[in-house]
């Protein structure tokens, strides 16, 4: 039993709530209820999602780092010289114009150094005022990513609207197994195509037809799957270019998609994310109408 589940039934018993009434379904509504207050918690957060104000591609060599027009990199916010992004063998260093301005990795004696993208498990953090930024690579391109903790889209995020939790689009899918392992590209954003390593597929039946997806494992170690989909929503009810769900690794030859839980990704809250987009293979010819819909708030 998770610890959040456990948490909202202590949450209920102090309610009043009479846990022996409740049913299998009330359980998991409960369960899901829980999983996106911290979902929306997790995207209010100072330098979630949703405070992106930038993202900045560098270009070879020096670029200079500021909020005046005549930088290379126009910032948002900030100071009007922060600094210089040197770009150089596909490595970034950094060089504060003036330590008052700003820290480097956390430490405000350092004024220069080499940062870290988000290949690392820490990439390195240009910190000034409210915002800050890090380097991330994208199919070997650089770019800087600014976050601003009194961004006015996390000022003014309007809440995310859900179609009601469905016990039917909690689905327990068929595992087919794939042997080798398939790669499935995944295209993004930017146009790029990320390849990823797929074990199997989920083969499930809604109204008596049959459908298929294919989760991915993000990294060779993951603990769990994730499925990048579109459905007959997607640029109606739900965001166009899709949306994400985790599940659970698959046992005994079955594996639970609980469309409840599924959700927007970071692009449908800001232009600057580069997000991956829901394959052909992932194209569902059905309306799934759980999880996440539109952002009412979104301006792209």
């Amino acid at each position: 039993m998770s610890l959040m589940f456990c948490a909202a039934m202590a949450g209920l018993m102090a309610a009043g709530v009479d846990l022996k009434s409740m049913t299998i379904d009330d359980e998991r509504a409960v369960e899901v209820d829980n999983w996106r207050a911290q979902r929306v918690a997790r995207l209010q957060e100072p330098y979630g999602w949703l405070s992106l104000v930038g993202l900045h591609w560098l270009k070879e060599g020096v670029n200079t780092v500021g909020s005046a027009k005549d930088n290379d990199i126009v910032l948002a916010v900030g100071p009007a010289k922060l600094g210089k992004a040197t770009l150089s063998g596909g490595q970034v260093s950094f060089a504060l114009e003036s330590a008052a301005v700003g820290s480097l990795g956390g430490s405000e004696k350092a004024t220069s150094g080499v940062l870290r993208d988000d290949s690392s498990p820490r990439p390195t953090i240009v910190s000034f005022g409210t915002a800050q930024f890090y380097v991330i690579d994208r199919d070997g391109k650089k770019a800087l990513r600014v976050k601003d903790s009194a961004a006015a889209t996390r000022k003014n995020f309007l809440g995310i609207d859900y179609f009601p939790t469905n016990a039917s689009w909690r689905v327990e899918a068929k595992w087919e197994a794939f042997d080798p392992p398939k790669v499935l590209e995944v295209p993004n954003v930017l146009g790029n195509v990320e390849k990823y390593k797929v074990p199997g597929k989920a083969v499930f039946k809604r109204d008596g037809k049959e459908y298929e997806v294919q989760p991915v494992l993000e990294t060779a170690d993951a603990k769990e799957l994730f499925l990048i989909f579109a459905d007959k929503t997607s640029g109606k009810e739900t965001y166009g270019a899709g949306r994400f769900l985790y599940a659970d690794l698959p046992k005994d030859g079955k594996i639970v998609l609980d469309f409840n839980r599924a959700y927007n990704p970071p692009c449908a809250f800001t232009p600057y994310a580069t997000c991956p987009l829901a394959p052909p293979e992932n194209k569902l010819k059905v309306r799934v109408e759980a999880g996440e819909k539109k952002y009412r708030g979104a301006a792209h």
